[in-house]
C-alpha cells in the first residue's frame, strides 16, 4: 500500500528534521494525508501536510516542505520529491519500478487485491430483507447491490463476511399476507371469498392464489378456513421465498443465512430480551403497552414493545434479531443496508444497543436513495405486462444482470439516482457497462491474435510508452480502491475505478501495438503480451468483485 507507506515516510522525514534541528519540536499528525494530484503531470501522489504544520512550525509551507525533502528516505519505488507551491510534496513513481510491477501482478494470482485490513473480523451483512408478501420490486435492487458488494468488498478486504437476509415471516401483515392467499386460492375455485381490506391486491396474489390450487386442488375448501388459511399461508410463504432466491440469484445475489423472524419468538428469545430490559430499567408499561425508555438514554420519546393488544411491536424484533446477532451469534459488527425512508430509526438502534450493553459502533444502518426508471426520457412507474409494480425480475430480464448491478453501484448509496433501461442495453461507449467490458474483450482479442509471442522471458523494463505506463499506474490503485471503499462501506468506487481502468485499456490499445510483423518489435510485444495478462487480471478481479462478469468476447 503505497499511501500507507509514503504516510510513514513522511513521518520519519518530520522527526529527522526536527532532530537535527531544521523544524522545530511539535507532534507529528497521526493522520498524514497523502493523494493523487489532480494533475498528472504533477506527480503520482502528492501531502498537504505542510499547509496543515505552518501554524505548528510557525514556517512558511514551503520551507517544510523543502526541510522534508532533505531529510526524507524515500522508499526504491519513488523516484523524486519535489516541492510545489503553496506547500505540496509531489512523489513521482520511478517507471522502471512502475514496470516490475507487470510481474507482481502477476505473481499475485487469486491472492489479487486480496487485504488483511480486517483481521478476520466478523463481520454481519444484512440486507434486501423485504417483507415476504409478493414478488421483489426494484425498490429492492438498489438495496440488493449495495449490500452484495459490500460483503464482497469487506471480503477481499480481510473480513470474515456472513451475508443474511431478514425474513419477516411473524406479525399482524403476515397474517394479512395469509388471508389474501387463502381468498386468492379459493376465488381460483369459482368460490366468493373476499381479499381483506387491508389486503394485497395486486395482480401477483391472483397468479399466486392459481399457483396454490393447482398444487393444492380443492381439498381444503372442505376445511374451516380459520383452520385452512395457515396451512395455505405456509405454502404461499414458501412460494414467495423461492422466487426471491431465483430472482436474486438471477442478478448474483446468494446468501449465507436466511432468518426467520418468527424463530425469534419460537425459542424464548424475545422474553429473554424483556427480561434483560426490564432488569436494566429500560421498560414502562402505561396506555396498556409495554414501552422501551428510549428517553433515559437521550432519545426524543420511548418506542412501543409490545402493543395494547399484546402483540410485539416492530421495534421489538428490532431489539431481539439483534441481540441475537451480537450475544448469541457473535458477530463483531453488524451492517444492515436499510432505505432512506428509515433515517429517524437510526437514533433508536443506538439506543438499543447501549440497552444491550453493546457498543452502538459496532452496528452501522447505510442508508440508500431510491431509483427512477427512464425509458425514452419518461419515468416508468408500473409493469407494462402487469399495469402494476415493476419487478426485479423484470429489469433483470430487459437489461441483463450486469447492467443491473454496475448502474445501481455507480452512484454513492445516499445519492439519488435514475435508471436508463435504454443506456442500460445499449451497445455503444455511452453505455459504461458495455465500455468496460468491451475492455476486458478487447484484452482477450489481443491475447487470441498474438498467441504466437510468448511471454514467459519477456523483459518488462521495456515498457516505456506513457499509454502503457498509465495503464500500469491504474492497475496497482487497485489494493486503495478496495481498502477505500472498505473503510468508507461505499462500493461505488468500484464503479468508478472500473471505468477509469476501461478508459486506459482502450487508450493502450489505440496507441500500443503489440503484435507486429518486424522481427525487431517481438520484444517489445512479449513485454506487452505480459501486460495485457497482468491487466485482465486486474479488470476481471474488480469486475468480479462488483459481481460482474468479464466477456472473452462481444
Amino acid at each position: 500500500m503505497i499511501d500507507v507507506e509514503l504516510r510513514e515516510t513522511i513521518a520519519a522525514g518530520i522527526k529527522r528534521a526536527q532532530r537535527h534541528g531544521d523544524l522545530p519540536s511539535f507532534d507529528v499528525p497521526a493522520d498524514i494525508p497523502v493523494e493523487h494530484p489532480r494533475q498528472v503531470d504533477m506527480g503520482d501522489y502528492a501531502t498537504p501536510v505542510c499547509m496543515q504544520l505552518a501554524r505548528y512550525a510557525r514556517m512558511a509551507p514551503v520551507a517544510i516542505a523543502a526541510a522534508l525533502v532533505r531529510y526524507m528516505k524515500l522508499p526504491e519505488y519513488i523516484a523524486e520529491a519535489t516541492v510545489a507551491h503553496p506547500g505540496f510534496i509531489n512523489f513521482r513513481l520511478s517507471e522502471r519500478w512502475l514496470a516490475e510491477q507487470v510481474n507482481a501482478i502477476l505473481s499475485a494470482g487469486e491472492s489479487l487485491g486480496q487485504l488483511d485490513l480486517g483481521e478476520g473480523t466478523r463481520v454481519q451483512v444484512e440486507y434486501v430483507s423485504a417483507n415476504p408478501t409478493g414478488p421483489l420490486h426494484m425498490g429492492s435492487a438498489r438495496n440488493a447491490v449495495l449490500g452484495d458488494s459490500l460483503a464482497a468488498v469487506l471480503q477481499s478486504a480481510g473480513y470474515d463476511v456472513q451475508r443474511e437476509y431478514y425474513v419477516n415471516d411473524a406479525g399482524s401483515r403476515m397474517q394479512v399476507f395469509y388471508q389474501t392467499a387463502y381468498a386468492r386460492y379459493a376465488q381460483a375455485f369459482g368460490r366468493d371469498f373476499p381479499v381483506p381490506e387491508d389486503g394485497y391486491h395486486g395482480a401477483y396474489m391472483v397468479d399466486l392464489g392459481q399457483q396454490l390450487a393447482d398444487q393444492l386442488g380443492d381439498a381444503l375448501l372442505a376445511l374451516d378456513p380459520g383452520e385452512a388459511t395457515p396451512r395455505v399461508g405456509a405454502l404461499a410463504l414458501e412460494s414467495v421465498i423461492a422466487q426471491a432466491r431465483d430472482d436474486l440469484a438471477a442478478m448474483g445475489v446468494h446468501y449465507d443465512c436466511w432468518f426467520s423472524e418468527a424463530s425469534l419468538y419460537a425459542d424464548g428469545q424475545f422474553d429473554a430480551i424483556m427480561s434483560l430490559l426490564r432488569q436494566g430499567g429500560y421498560l414502562d408499561v402505561h396506555d396498556g403497552a409495554v414501552w422501551f425508555t428510549a428517553t433515559q438514554l437521550g432519545g426524543s420519546k420511548d418506542e412501543v414493545i409490545v402493543r395494547s393488544d399484546g402483540s410485539p411491536g416492530y421495534f421489538a424484533s428490532d431489539i431481539a434479531y439483534h441481540y441475537n446477532k451480537f450475544v448469541e451469534r457473535r458477530f463483531d459488527r453488524v451492517i444492515d443496508v436499510w432505505g432512506a425512508d428509515h433515517q429517524g430509526h437510526v437514533p433508536r438502534m443506538n439506543h438499543m444497543m447501549e440497552a444491550l450493553g453493546l457498543d452502538p459502533s459496532r452496528l452501522t444502518l447505510v442508508l440508500y436513495q431510491l431509483v427512477t426508471l427512464k425509458r425514452g426520457g419518461e419515468i416508468v412507474r408500473l409493469s407494462k405486462r402487469t399495469g402494476d409494480m415493476i419487478t426485479l425480475r423484470e429489469v433483470i430480464d430487459e437489461v441483463g444482470p450486469d447492467a443491473m448491478r454496475y448502474f445501481l453501484l455507480s452512484r454513492s448509496a445516499d445519492s439519488q439516482m435514475e435508471f436508463d433501461l435504454d443506456l442500460a442495453v445499449a451497445q455503444s461507449d455511452e453505455n459504461p457497462v458495455y465500455y468496460i467490458q468491451y475492455a476486458h474483450a478487447r484484452l482477450s482479442s489481443i491475447l487470441r491474435h498474438a498467441i504466437e509471442l510468448s511471454d514467459s522471458e519477456a523483459d518488462v523494463s521495456l515498457l516505456t510508452h506513457p499509454a502503457e505506463l498509465t495503464l500500469i499506474r491504474r492497475m496497482i490503485q487497485l489494493p486503495e480502491i478496495i481498502q477505500l471503499a472498505a473503510e468508507q462501506l461505499a462500493p461505488h468506487h468500484l464503479a468508478y475505478y472500473a471505468y477509469e481502468l476501461a478508459s486506459d485499456v482502450h487508450a493502450f490499445y489505440r496507441d500500443c501495438r503489440v503484435v507486429s510483423s518486424d522481427p525487431a518489435d517481438r520484444a517489445v510485444g512479449s513485454a506487452r503480451i505480459r501486460l495485457v495478462r497482468a491487466c485482465q487480471a486486474v479488470l476481471r478481479r474488480v469486475l468480479e468483485i462488483m459481481g460482474m462478469t468479464a466477456p472473452d468476447t462481444m
